[in-house]
C-alpha cells in the first residue's frame, strides 16, 4: 500500500514538472525593440503683424540623425529664415550642415563636415566649407553633453561687391545640451570659421534655445540666434545680426 501511494505521488510530481516545463517553453519570448536607426525633427514658425506696421516672418528647420549605436553618427541640420516689413525684405538666410562623426572612444571623436550658408544681409551670396577635424566630449551622459571640436579645410565664398575667394579654412566649435526634466531641454552651440588668407575675415554663429515637449512627437522651441561676420563686404552692412525665433517642432 505504501509503495502504491509512493508511486502515485511520484507520477503526479512528474506530470506537474513536465506540465510546468511545457508552460514555460510555450511562453512568448521577451523581446526589446531596437533603437531606431534614423531620428530627427522638422520645425516651422510664422509671425505676422498688421496695423501701423505690416511684418511677416517665417522660419523652417530640419534636423536628422543616423545613429546605428556604433562608431559612426551622421547628422544633418538645416535652417531657413525669411522676413519682410512693409513689403520690403529684411531677413533672408539659409544654412545647412552635414557631419559624420566617428567615435574613437566614449569621449574622443573625429569628423568630416560640409557647411553651406547664404545670407543676403551679410552680403554672402554663397559660402561652402568642407573640413575634417577632431573633438572631445567633456561631459557625455544621458542627461548632459558638452563637447569641443576643431578642424581644418577649405572655403569657397562669393560675396556682394567682392571677387570669389578660394582659400584654406580653420574652424572651431562647441556644443552643449542639458535635459533639465523629462519634457524640457536646453541647448547651446558656437561655430566659428576663419579664412587662412585673412584671419580677420571670420564668421561666427551662436545659438541658445529651450525646447519643451507637448506630446511624444511634438514640442515648442524658443531659440536665440546670433550671426557675426567680422568683415562684411559692404561698409553699409552691420557685422552682427540677432534673431529670436519660436517654432513648433515635429519629431520623428
Amino acid at each position: 500500500m505504501r509503495i502504491t501511494e509512493f508511486t502515485a505521488w511520484g507520477i503526479a510530481t512528474a506530470v506537474f514538472i513536465t506540465t510546468s516545463a511545457q508552460a514555460q517553453t510555450t511562453q512568448p519570448p521577451q523581446t526589446t525593440q531596437p533603437p531606431p536607426l534614423w531620428s530627427g525633427n522638422f520645425g516651422a514658425g510664422l509671425a505676422v503683424t498688421n496695423g501701423n506696421t505690416d511684418t511677416k516672418s517665417v522660419n523652417l528647420s530640419l534636423g536628422v540623425v543616423r545613429d546605428p549605436k556604433k562608431r559612426s553618427v551622421l547628422r544633418l541640420n538645416g535652417l531657413y529664415l525669411r522676413g519682410d516689413k512693409e513689403g520690403e525684405l529684411i531677413v533672408n538666410q539659409t544654412q545647412f550642415t552635414i557631419r559624420d562623426e566617428i567615435n574613437l572612444s566614449a569621449r574622443t571623436f573625429v569628423f568630416a563636415q560640409g557647411y553651406y550658408v547664404r545670407d543676403t544681409f551679410k552680403g554672402i551670396r554663397n559660402l561652402f566649407s568642407p573640413s575634417v577635424g577632431i573633438g572631445y566630449k567633456l561631459i557625455n551622459t544621458d542627461v548632459m553633453l558638452l563637447s569641443l571640436d576643431t578642424g581644418v579645410g577649405a572655403v569657397w565664398e562669393s560675396d556682394i561687391g567682392r571677387p570669389r575667394v578660394v582659400t584654406g579654412a580653420y574652424n572651431a566649435g562647441e556644443r552643449f545640451s542639458w535635459k533639465v526634466s523629462p519634457t524640457a531641454t536646453i541647448t547651446q552651440s558656437i561655430a566659428s570659421l576663419w579664412k587662412t588668407n585673412d584671419w580677420a575675415d571670420s564668421l561666427h554663429n551662436f545659438t541658445a534655445g529651450l525646447a519643451v515637449s507637448i506630446t511624444t512627437h511634438s514640442e515648442v522651441k524658443i531659440e536665440l540666434l546670433d550671426s557675426f561676420k567680422n568683415r562684411p563686404p559692404l561698409p553699409t552692412l552691420k557685422k552682427n545680426d540677432t534673431y529670436l525665433i519660436t517654432a513648433l517642432i515635429w519629431k520623428f
